[in-house]
């Protein structure tokens, strides 16, 4: 793996704490940076936030849809096992 020095500045509190938490952590300052930046980066943008959120809105407008049509649909399947089953009945092929 390639690597890259990057080095900001801090206040003299700051790094201690940053010590304290990768000792604490059992994690170089290093590690613990690097996994911070990473979480910082991986979050998403306020337009990806919005996108979701209309998609939620989008998911949840349709689930009673989505509810009502599988209802309906066991009670055709209701219906027509009801049915079926009293035409074999009629024939005699069922008792």
């Amino acid at each position: 793996m390639q690597t890259e020095r990057v080095t900001f500045l801090t206040t003299p509190d700051h790094k201690a704490a940053l010590d304290a938490f990768a000792v604490k952590s059992g994690r170089s300052v290093g590690h613990v940076l690097r996994e911070a930046s990473s979480q910082y980066i991986a979050q998403p943008t306020a337009d990806e936030e919005a996108e979701l959120a209309a998609l939620v809105e989008q998911v949840n407008e349709a689930i009673p849809k989505m509810h009502a049509s599988i209802d309906s649909m066991s009670r055709t399947l209701q219906e027509t096992h009801a049915t079926v089953d009293k035409m074999l009945r009629e024939m005699g092929v069922r008792e």
